[in-house]
């Protein structure tokens, strides 16, 4: 007897629901990850055991769980359930939804929850729609939404849910699906005669990376294309693992793609390495334009090195210029040398502190007079206008003179102040001499 056979004898279901559906959790209690709002005593499952769920969105990457749960909820719930995905559903469709619910309401006295997967996709007209039946308790809504709510839901309806953040799964996670799987006799392949090498499951959860659909659909490939041995049973092997799952494309979404951007410079700014490391992956295996990059590393060589070393700036300048003129990949080992130069770099804030004292000067004071010393006198009556006394500062010892520069309201206002992180403390140095002379 094969597999099929086998399968079709003992299992029939087997031939027509894939295995990542059939083990799809029902209950709380066989749901995998998420221990964080779903451990015993979270929120999120005392909402769900007391059947007491209000308007929430469920936020998380793909594949994380999050149209499991919302599964869960519907078994749970005496409410009626209604499930529409934005990318095909209409405002018409979402009135019918309101008006089913208040006749549910009326005629049975029990609520309505709409799941409404890829929230996000609604555009803002579409999400008002929702508002008033959400502001009024007639539907409770779920919303689905692999990107940042903030960013894509409106701000309205977002106040009036609360917001649960799922995590992306681990390849710990698809393991154990898969181990579930293989034990699992009346949903799973635990009737099957399978053997699975060790290196094979740890391939396809490694593969996977925390998508369980990805790792269960594999391990139910590799079941079914490797062929019975004498004794009748299957083994998989790390060959056969290893053609049953790809690694995916990966692309980012906006709010990945700013995340990424994000902690690369934050990496700078911080001294780390790791900031090679987010560009290399944002680029290589996110298809994110070095650009973007470059850009933002030119703005960190001033906003977080400044003058402690302006050799940082050359660097990213020139980088950009490579990048132009030579173009990717070859560019990607002058880009990574300013990345590092930059983040070997002193650090210092200065030159962003004294944007944010200047711009704070501006607000306050209003209209802003230049002092009369230092307005144009290249004319004839410029002295009659009281246009002199201006000190040139190299008639004088060290190239410099005291004298007023700023406008009187903020005469004695110092902008820069520099630290004492590489070549900036000799500025510091000077600023100092200056202020004794």
């Amino acid at each position: 007897m094969d597999l099929f056979s086998y399968e079709e004898e003992e299992n029939p279901v087997v031939r027509h629901q894939l295995l990542a559906d059939r083990m799809r959790p029902e209950t709380l209690e066989e749901y995998i990850g998420q221990e964080h709002l779903l451990a015993p005593g979270k929120l999120l499952r005392r909402m769900i055991e007391s059947d007491q769920v209000t308007s929430l969105l469920l936020y998380g990457p793909p594949g994380c769980g999050k149209t499991t749960l919302a599964h869960i909820i519907s078994r749970r719930t005496e409410a009626q359930f209604v499930r529409l995905n934005a990318v095909d559903a209409s405002v018409k469709d979402v009135r019918e939804v309101i008006e089913q619910a208040k006749d549910y309401q009326s005629l049975y006295g029990k609520r309505t929850i709409l799941f409404l997967d890829e929230v996000h996709r609604f555009n803002s007209a579409r999400q008002d729609s929702l508002l008033p039946a959400v502001e009024k308790g007639i539907i409770i809504l779920i919303g689905a939404t692999t990107e940042n709510p903030y960013h894509h839901v409106n701000g309205a309806l977002l106040s009036r849910s609360t917001l649960f953040q799922l995590e992306p799964l681990t390849k710990e996670h698809a393991y154990e699906a898969m181990k579930r799987a293989l034990k699992d006799e009346r949903k799973g392949l635990g009737k099957l005669p399978i053997a699975v090498d060790e290196e094979a499951l740890e391939h396809i959860a490694r593969v996977a990376n925390g998508d369980i659909r990805r790792a269960l659909t594999a391990l139910e490939l590799a079941a079914m294309t490797s062929s019975p041995r004498a004794d009748g049973t299957v083994r998989i092997t790390l060959q056969a693992a290893e053609e049953s799952i790809r690694r995916p494309n990966t692309k980012a979404d906006p709010s990945t793609q700013y995340d990424v951007l994000s902690a690369f410079h934050k990496s700078i700014r911080g001294s780390s390495d790791a900031a090679l490391l987010w560009f290399l992956y944002a680029v290589e295996k996110l298809g994110m334009d070095p650009m973007t990059f470059i850009r933002r590393l030119t703005v960190a060589c001033s906003e977080d090195i400044g003058l402690a070393n302006p050799q940082a700036m050359l660097q990213a300048v020139n980088a950009m210029q490579a990048y132009h003129q030579i173009g990717w990949p070859e560019a990607k080992y002058i880009v990574a040398q300013a990345i590092l130069f930059a983040v070997e770099s002193p650090k210092s804030n200065s030159v962003a502190l004294a944007i944010g004292k200047a711009t704070h000067a501006i607000d306050q004071a209003g209209t802003l007079e230049v002092p009369l010393h230092l307005r144009d006198a290249h004319y004839k009556g410029a002295e009659k206008l009281g246009h002199v006394g201006y000190k040139y500062p190299h008639d004088y010892p060290n190239h410099y003179v005291e004298q007023q520069y700023m406008p009187d309201p903020l005469k004695r206002l110092t902008l820069y102040e520099a630290s004492d992180q590489g070549m900036e403390e000799r500025i510091r140095t000077n600023q100092h001499r200056r202020k004794k002379t």
